[in-house]
């Protein structure tokens, strides 16, 4: 049976938190909400997605418009964007083992395309989906699903938001949080994913336990002998 991932990017794949905390402070102004301190910013990640937009005071009217600057800003700089520390290596290996890659983010198609092609690996990839809201996550796995003709059970969503464990379970596929991400594992955990990992090489060992197989070889196949 053909097995899909469907990333999210920011804080997932690629490390763009402090680029996007820095350009969200810049545009606090302009969009009518307090910019964040360090010590703010650490209290952020124990909150859900709902509950910071709630603390920020922003009208929930102007959020497209403050996603669609902070995507064009973001370009700017993208070519300071890191991947995470063994993330391509692990996604190498996950494509070798058949599993098809996708990737569905708030972020704009551009920046991730622009990203994986510096680290050789936007071939891995079938598709690179941009949602154009925070919130219409499980809208859009639905349509992935439905043009590839997949069932839920087909697929699993990775992801190291509140948000991306919602629009999961409301598109009824699996969700493995990541904790390396925005959100504290300890939030991750009160949303209970289906998986909390905390580091890019567990992934294939959960997806082996989540699929019934052994989690030993995909770490045997990260570090031969």
């Amino acid at each position: 049976m053909k097995h899909i991932l469907i990333f999210d990017f920011d804080g997932t794949l690629a490390d763009t938190l402090d680029a996007i905390a820095q350009i969200t402070n810049r545009l606090s102004v302009e969009f009518g909400y307090p910019p964040a301190s360090p010590e703010d910013l650490d209290q952020l990640k124990d909150l859900s997605t709902w509950e910071i937009i709630r603390r920020s005071r922003i009208s929930i009217f102007k959020l497209p418009f403050l996603l669609r600057r902070i995507r064009k800003e973001l370009q700017k700089d993208i070519q300071y964007v890191h991947l995470f520390p063994g993330i391509k290596e692990v996604l190498q290996q996950l494509n070798y083992q058949g599993y098809s890659l996708y990737i569905l983010t708030s972020n704009s198609r551009e920046n991730v395309t622009e990203v994986l092609q510096k680290y050789q690996i936007f071939h891995l990839f079938d598709r690179v989906d941009s949602a154009s809201t925070l919130f219409g996550k499980s809208r859009y796995i639905k349509t992935i699903l439905k043009q590839e003709n997949l069932q839920p059970e087909q697929a699993f969503y990775i992801g190291d938001e509140t948000r991306d464990i919602e629009a999961a379970k409301k598109a009824k596929i699996k969700i493995i949080a990541v904790s390396w991400g925005f959100n504290s594992p300890e939030i991750l955990s009160r949303h209970h994913p289906d998986a909390l990992i905390d580091s890019p090489q567990q992934l294939g060992e959960v997806l082996n336990i989540l699929n019934g197989h052994s989690s030993s070889s995909f770490t045997e196949s990260l570090h031969p002998d």
